[in-house]
């Protein structure tokens, strides 16, 4: 008998190193008007670390909030190329992890975390600048009690993650790819890349065209344009 709610399952790599080498050069508001913004994680989840971008193949896990049980159980499994996703309820009422947890994860080579929840230690994971996300900051500690689940489809932030999907995170919040589109958006990506490359050099050469603005006040029927 399946025993839904308190279950560990196989890790998934649905996508290559190739695939996730090219996502590193990427930045979230491309990867999210290349999916008409739709898969963009709610902006409560914010970086608690000071820079950089965060790549990596989805690690699910969901747990009961303020229960970290299976949080130090991916931790186990998890490692390079790994982004560990935790849907805790967006509950902030305990810490789903610290400074020890991060120390640990670092070491095994996982690549960061998102959290649906609090943590704690704020201060040196933030000094350590390492790659976490999360929805708030608490000193409470947490339990480790179970149920919870990994390696499922989980809810993070008004998005739907799976194992193996691709996640892109920077200073400007969380985009989720799903893994059979993550190849296709490459190409897409990159011709975004390259408009805004020609739109940069029009500015500075003073050649930009804003007549696009005027039209479309026109067309919505702005008086005074």
């Amino acid at each position: 008998m399946t025993n839904i709610g308190f279950r560990i399952l196989p890790k998934v790599r649905n996508v290559s190193d190739e695939v996730l080498d090219t996502y590193r050069g990427f930045v979230t508001p491309h990867l999210s008007d290349n999916m008409n913004r739709l898969n963009a994680v709610d902006a409560s989840i914010r970086p608690i670390h000071t820079r950089g971008t965060l790549v990596g193949s989805a690690f699910t896990v969901k747990t009961r909030p303020g229960d970290n049980l299976m949080v130090h159980k991916a931790i186990d499994m998890a490692g390079p190329g790994d982004v560990i996703v935790v849907d805790a309820g967006g509950d902030l009422t305990n810490a789903i992890m610290g400074e020890i947890m991060v120390n640990i994860a670092k070491k095994n080579g996982i690549e960061g975390f998102i959290i649906d929840g609090a943590i704690r230690d704020m201060e040196p994971i933030r000094d350590m600048n390492y790659p976490l996300y999360a929805k708030g900051v608490t000193h409470r500690g947490p339990y480790k009690d179970g149920p919870g689940e990994i390696n499922v489809p989980i809810q993070l932030g008004g998005v739907i993650v799976r194992p193996g999907d691709v996640i892109l995170a920077d200073m400007d919040g969380v985009v989720v790819v799903p893994y059979e589109h993550a190849e296709a958006l490459i190409g897409k990506v990159r011709q975004t890349m390259a408009a805004e490359r020609k739109i940069m050099a029009d500015i500075e050469q003073g050649t930009i065209d804003r007549s696009w603005v005027d039209e479309v006040l026109r067309k919505k029927g702005c008086e005074g344009v």
